[in-house]
């Protein structure tokens, strides 16, 4: 298996990264809102369903 992020063979430790910065870099793509989901805005008329 390959790192997500380098492409370097993974770590047992830190699988499917293959370091702790690696790691870090994929967090830092998920709180920055980096992986996203593409959905329609939610309406009014939809909240009440």
């Amino acid at each position: 298996m390959k790192c997500p992020i380098c492409g370097k063979p993974a770590s047992e430790h830190y699988r499917p990264f293959c370091s702790r910065r690696c790691a870090d870099v994929d967090l830092a793509h998920w709180l920055r809102g980096d992986y996203r989901i593409p959905a329609e805005p939610v309406t009014d008329s939809d909240k009440e369903e």
